[in-house]
């Protein structure tokens, strides 16, 4: 372990230099709510504690003064033992991580922003051929605490930042999901009320218990070949922070949920009535624009409890968003092609966004 301190410390500066630069592409409410998570993993708190907002908006102050010193720093290598590392080789500091019993996280997200991370590693398995690893408490994070991801064809469960993660969505969800999660949260927990005390001690158990639906998802994204994956990240590349990211990271979403080795053929096949119930609760933004069947779906099913009436909007679904890839895609390569992104921006826009009411005034 010689050294680690140092190492974590490393990890954090580009964790806070990353925060530092791409703040200010979240919204005001987006930015609160991370801060206050990021606060909350610092300070080692529950979920659901919460500071006097004193408390908190000082160590905003300090922590926005501290994001400005950074602002023009660039990003720095990672050294441990004897060795330098580029932040984003993770195969090689994952070699030298997990026998420490640590793993070590690193990619783009949302607008391309960069991210770290660095957990203890509390299991390691495989599903379908493919290494699966449950993260414990984190020693480095940054503003995003994505439950699961995928990295170096493999599948990552961050539990910490995960349990944070599904209690706002709880906390927060509108009232139109409500009916469905608390049909999950009866189905799996034996929960009926829905306020944060009632949820608080069974949080880890809900969070344990739709793990396998995360990983699904990842496994998903992992198999499904509809998007072409180099086209997909050149189109993102080419169009950060717009509605067509969006749409294009919407379009990826569903296309893992439904793939065989996805989400909802999970939920089907293993009969998880649960977990059906929190993916109808969470569903939301474009996702669920081009996903209408499944609440129609799950109502029905609620009913009658065929799964049959899951598998054919799943169905529906997937041939659709099947389509809005391929149409996203040509156009993206006919643009290429052309060398003139303007245009390829103008016909995603008038093909695919201003049917969902979402193209440009």
């Amino acid at each position: 372990m010689h050294g680690l301190d140092g190492f974590i410390k490393q990890v954090l500066y580009n964790c806070s230099v990353s925060d530092a630069k791409y703040a200010g592409y979240y919204s005001v409410c987006g930015l609160a709510l991370r801060l206050r998570d990021l606060y909350k993993w610092e300070k080692g708190l529950a979920p659901w504690i919460e500071e006097e907002p004193s408390i908190i908006l000082e160590w905003i102050g300090s922590r926005e003064d501290m994001w400005e010193k950074l602002t023009d720093k660039d990003l720095g290598s990672l050294a441990i033992e004897g060795r330098t590392y580029d932040p984003f080789d993770t195969r090689s500091l994952n070699d030298a991580m997990e026998p420490l019993g640590l793993f070590y996280g690193a990619g783009y997200v949302h607008g391309l922003k960069p991210t770290f991370f660095l957990a203890r590693l509390e299991l390691k398995r495989t599903i379908h051929g493919c290494g699966v690893y449950i993260l414990g408490h984190e020693l480095a994070r940054d503003l995003l605490g994505l439950p699961a991801l995928t990295q170096d064809s493999s599948v990552v469960i961050r539990r910490e930042a995960g349990e944070h993660f599904l209690w706002n969505q709880m906390l927060y969800l509108k009232k139109s999901g409500r009916s469905a999660l608390r049909y999950a949260l009866q189905q799996a927990h034996g929960i009926t009320d829905l306020h944060p005390k009632a949820l608080e001690g069974g949080l880890s158990r809900i969070f344990e218990g739709e793990m396998e639906a995360y990983i699904h998802h990842e496994l998903g994204e992992l198999y499904d070949r509809e998007f072409d994956r180099p086209i997909w990240r050149e189109l993102i590349a080419a169009f950060p922070h717009t509605p067509i990211e969006l749409l294009a990271r919407a379009l990826k979403d569903l296309l893992a949920d439904t793939n065989e080795r996805g989400t909802l053929p999970y939920i089907v096949e293993e009969r998880k009535k649960a977990s059906l119930g929190f993916y109808v609760a969470f569903l939301d933004g474009l996702r669920k624009e081009l996903f209408p069947e499944i609440l129609k779906a799950f109502h029905e099913f609620m009913e009658k409890e065929e799964w049959h009436i899951v598998e054919e909007a799943v169905s529906t679904c997937r041939t659709r968003v099947m389509g809005y890839a391929q149409t996203m895609s040509d156009i993206f390569q006919a643009a290429r092609n052309r060398d003139n992104m303007k245009w390829g921006e103008d016909q995603i826009e008038k093909t695919l966004l201003k049917p969902l009411g979402i193209g440009r005034e």
